[in-house]
């Protein structure tokens, strides 16, 4: 089996339909997704309904959540306040009842997928370095845990201590704990461009990341004729 895996689609549709290509390409059999199918960019309604034909196993991202409420119950930044506004008003009420259904972690076969953090799921919190990813291993009860949120690919590996590490072609050994990010397919910020994800190639035990290239063109302009901050277009090209 080949599990892609793939988190913060923020309604890239085609940053989506890139990653997706290229997964079927890849002879992936199962795909996940690890939330924030919205946000950010000019597709929600069409990347909602893109994901829920897939009928796959999915998180609630923090985007997500606030698109399907009347109002942002924390603060966002003025950008992305702007942007889920927008968002808010292109989902149809169907959109929202679903994305507010979603679960916050799930397991799915023998590993574990949440948006943010295992230690408080809820509060959205940010996994940059070791000391982060500490906190979510004492929750953690499947060897390899997926999740997103940062747009950052990294693999945060427990042993005796819990150390970080590229993804590459990463060999996952059961005697040791894997909490790790996919990067973003729709807007990365790792000073890469292209769309990330990973695979998941479950009888070898090993997690590869892969990125993809995408029409980014059409993706800036869609952002730009829709009224979105005009910053959202220009870091797509650059990563950040």
């Amino acid at each position: 089996m080949r599990f892609a895996i793939f988190s913060d689609i923020h309604a890239n549709l085609e940053a989506l339909e890139a990653v997706l290509a290229d997964a079927r390409e890849n002879k992936c059999t199962d795909f996940v997704c690890l939330g924030d199918v919205v946000g950010y960019n000019a597709n929600p309604h069409e990347c909602v309904q893109r994901i829920r034909e897939m009928d796959c196993p999915i998180v609630k991202g923090n985007h997500d959540e606030q698109a399907s409420l009347v109002e942002s119950s924390r603060g966002f930044n003025e950008m992305a306040e702007a942007a889920i506004q927008w968002t808010r008003d292109n989902l149809t009420d169907t959109d929202k009842e679903w994305l507010r259904a979603l679960k916050l972690q799930r397991q799915v076969r023998d590993f574990t997928i949440v948006h943010a953090t295992l230690d408080t799921p809820e509060q959205w919190g940010y996994v940059f370095n070791n000391l982060d990813a500490a906190a979510s291993f004492t929750y953690q009860h499947t060897s390899v845990c997926f999740f997103g949120h940062t747009h950052v690919p990294t693999a945060f590996v427990r042993d005796d201590g819990v150390q970080s590490q590229r993804i590459d072609k990463l060999r996952i050994d059961s005697s040791k704990k894997y909490f790790i990010n996919t990067g973003s397919v729709g807007q990365p910020r790792d000073a890469d461009w292209r769309a990330a994800y990973c695979i998941y190639h479950i009888d070898d035990a090993v997690v590869e990341q892969r990125r993809v290239k995408y029409d980014l063109v059409t993706a800036q302009k869609k952002i730009i004729d829709a009224g979105l901050p005009r910053l959202l277009a220009e870091r797509l090209a650059i990563g950040r």
